[in-house]
């Protein structure tokens, strides 16, 4: 079993929990490769060893692990995302921070989560991501979403018209300070706090919610 982490390098990080989460995967002979940052704060603190394996990229990932487990919060896990893209990789979220919606597994379950895992005792919980093209490739190869993808104006600037489109037939023109497209996923961020609905997470919807 190879298993991909990624965590910030925060106290949170330091706890009981987190360290023998380290030792009952490394019981398991579970093979570790750590976001390098990370690994570089926990090889300081003598959580992990010097030779632990580490990754930088999506491309260290893709087709080389077969889990991936966010140490935090729900801001934690949603970073992962910029790790996992389209590689179909499993995460697990561990949380170690404050909100835990997305990060439901809590510190005194780690225990369980592992032998889950490891068992491969588990259903998957899909969600669907936003992929964002532009002419001019304005986020580069980083144009995966979890959330939201959001247009806004500048500043303090008018009011913008927004003509929205759905499969190319004309949905409506928004007059407004921006517009959100959020997923199932996102419609308890930001879309919420604008005014959109909640929806199921395994829904096949999407939200068009305009900013004021």
């Amino acid at each position: 079993m190879r298993v991909a982490i990624y965590g910030r390098p925060t106290s949170d990080n330091l706890s009981e929990p987190v360290k023998e989460l380290f030792a009952k995967l490394k019981k398991q002979k579970a093979a570790l490769l750590l976001h390098a940052p990370f690994c570089k704060f926990l090889q300081g603190k003598g959580i992990v060893d010097k030779n632990t394996e580490t990754f930088t990229s999506h491309k260290d990932l893709k087709g080389k692990v077969d889990y991936m487990l966010s140490l935090g919060g729900d801001g934690t896990l949603l970073e992962t995302i910029y790790f996992i893209r389209n590689s179909g990789i499993p995460i697990l979220g561990i949380n170690t921070g404050r909100l835990g919606f997305l990060a439901n597994v809590s510190k005194e379950d780690i225990d369980m989560a592992l032998k889950a895992m490891a068992g491969k005792k588990f259903t998957l919980d899909k969600r669907v991501m936003l992929r964002l093209e532009t002419k001019s490739k304005l986020f580069g190869d980083v144009n995966y979403a979890l959330n939201e993808v959001t247009i806004h104006k500048k500043d303090t600037s008018a009011m913008m018209s927004i003509h929205a489109y759905v499969n190319g037939d004309f949905l409506n023109t928004y007059w407004a300070d921006g517009l959100i497209i959020a997923t199932p996923t996102g419609s308890t961020a930001y879309s919420l706090s604008c005014g959109g609905p909640i929806i199921s997470p395994n829904c096949g919807n999407f939200i068009v919610t305009p900013i004021a």
